[in-house]
Parts: C-alpha cells; sequence; structure tokens
C-alpha cells in the first residue's frame, strides 16, 4: 500500500524522511491500528536501508505510536480506550488554559476569524461534508491555541489534535458523523463566552466539549458495534479501500508458498516527492 510522504523534505536525513513519512501515514490510517510493521518491506517501500527504518521506528515506539507484540513483531498501536482518553484529558487542560487567554487577550478582529471558522463549519455540516468539517475543526482549535500566544501551548495542542486526528479517521463513521451537529452548538457557546469575557462560563463550555466528546468515542467502543473503518474521504478513501481489500482477502492461516509458486515481489513504493 502506497503511503504518502511530506512533500518539503529539504535537508532531512534517511531517517528523518523515513520517521515523517511512517508517523504522518500512522496518523492518517493508511497504516491502521494494528498493522503488523516489516522493516525490510518498509525499507524497500521508501527506497532507503534498513537501518534509518529501524531508527524511525524506535523514535515511533517513544511516542506510543508504534508497538511490540509477543509473536507478532513491531505493530501501529491500537487506538485503546486509554489512548482516547489521554487525548481528551491532555487537550482539556490545554484548551482550558488557551481559551482563557483569547478570552481576556483577543482583539475583535481576531474573535472574528473565530467566528468566520464556525460559520464555515456550519455550512459543511448543512452539505454533509464531515471531513472538510473536520479539517476545520482541527483550524479552529488551533487558532484558539495560536492566539492565545503562548508558543509550547500551541505547539502542544498541535501534538494533541494530531493523536484525536488519527481517533476520528479510525472512527469515523462511528462516532464522528453522528457529533458534528451538538459539537458545533458547544463551539458556538465557546465562542460567545469568549467574546463576552465570561471565564466560569468558558471553563464549563470547554470542560463539557471535551468530555462530551470523549463520552461519545468511550460509548461507541464499549458497544457490540464498535467495527471502525477510516474515514473515506478524497484523500484516503483509496488507502482506506486498498487496506479493507487485503483483510478481505488475506487467508486465516497463511501457507508457505512452494518455490515455484510464490508471487512475484511487489514493486509498491512509499510515495514521497522529497529527496532520500
Amino acid at each position: 500500500m502506497p503511503l504518502a510522504g511530506e512533500r518539503d523534505a529539504r535537508h532531512r536525513t534517511k531517517q528523518e524522511f523515513a520517521y515523517q513519512t511512517l508517523r504522518d501515514a500512522i496518523m492518517r490510517c493508511e497504516l491502521r491500528p494494528g498493522e503488523r510493521l516489516v522493516i525490510d518491506d518498509l525499507a524497500r517501500r521508501l527506497q532507503v536501508s534498513t537501518i534509518p527504518v529501524r531508527e524511525a521506528i524506535q523514535m515511533l515506539q517513544s511516542e506510543g505510536l508504534v508497538v511490540t507484540v509477543p509473536h507478532t513483531g513491531v505493530t501501529v498501536a491500537p487506538v485503546s480506550p486509554e489512548s482516547v482518553q489521554d487525548v481528551f484529558a491532555v487537550l482539556e487542560g490545554l484548551e482550558v488554559v488557551a481559551s482563557r487567554l483569547v478570552a481576556e487577550r483577543a482583539s475583535p478582529r481576531e474573535l472574528e476569524s473565530l467566528a468566520t471558522l464556525v460559520a464555515d463549519m456550519d455550512r459543511e455540516v448543512s452539505a454533509k461534508r464531515y471531513a472538510q468539517w473536520a479539517a476545520l475543526n482541527t483550524r479552529f482549535h488551533l487558532t484558539i491555541s495560536t492566539l492565545a500566544g503562548l508558543p509550547m501551548l500551541r505547539e502542544m495542542t498541535e501534538r494533541v489534535l494530531a493523536r484525536w486526528d488519527r481517533v476520528r479517521r479510525y472512527f469515523f463513521s462511528g462516532v464522528l458523523v453522528h457529533r458534528v451537529k451538538r459539537a458545533q452548538q458547544e463551539h458556538r457557546t465557546i465562542l460567545t463566552a469568549m467574546r463576552d469575557c465570561d471565564l466560569p462560563t468558558l471553563e464549563t463550555a470547554v470542560r463539557q466539549h471535551n468530555r462530551r466528546a470523549l463520552e461519545s468515542y468511550m460509548n461507541f467502543l464499549k458497544s457490540s458495534k464498535a467495527r471502525p473503518e477510516p474515514a473515506a474521504t478524497d484523500v484516503d478513501a483509496a488507502p482506506a479501500a486498498a487496506a479493507a481489500r487485503s483483510q478481505s482477502h488475506a487467508p486465516p492461516h497463511p501457507r508457505r508458498p512452494a518455490p515455484s509458486a510464490r508471487p512475484r515481489r511487489r514493486n509498491t513504493r512509499l510515495r514521497s516527492a522529497g529527496p532520500r
């Protein structure tokens, strides 16, 4: 399955290239939770040696995005209830601080930029373009962290939102599609409280926004219908379909083929426009 690397890869080492390409693929669910990572295969597809791939996987392990499973090997980390709770617990704390600072410091023009994003999200909901809504939602929350004026807060929020993006892609149909209207109501409440500098209401609204989202994901995980699939958007529909095809055709107990019957090795590259 081809994976899209970053276009701007100038001044990057092979290790950085491998790390960023694999990390992006994990976050986009092109490499799905639980998928086994074969170092030789990844090296061939990235057109690098195995050394930078091993180093990249070690870095991903330190972030908790890759795990070692006994009798299986290295796999993409699963999206577990604990990992979902982790995302929203950290995000809640960051956004309580960021939204308070925005309420106290932001200019009317800056607050209007948030209102424009909320209006744009309303239009995407009306058109049922949920993947586009999700992208705007990320912009809305990142804009709040940027307007807070604390670079470290913005950086941390960006990293946590990347984790949320992985969660929402994995549970796209089961959770996000059904929650967008309520989420929009919560966005408007947050925006109004920031405009009014109503700090108690604002903190309550931010906490409720994160906790209701967490509740939706946890309820879905606990339900008997929890069979998540990545979002089928224009960007990631093809990788999702490819993953579904590879799983649906995989034999339950694969046998090693005889030498004469072994298939030819696939020449599947990981797509990237940057230098190696």
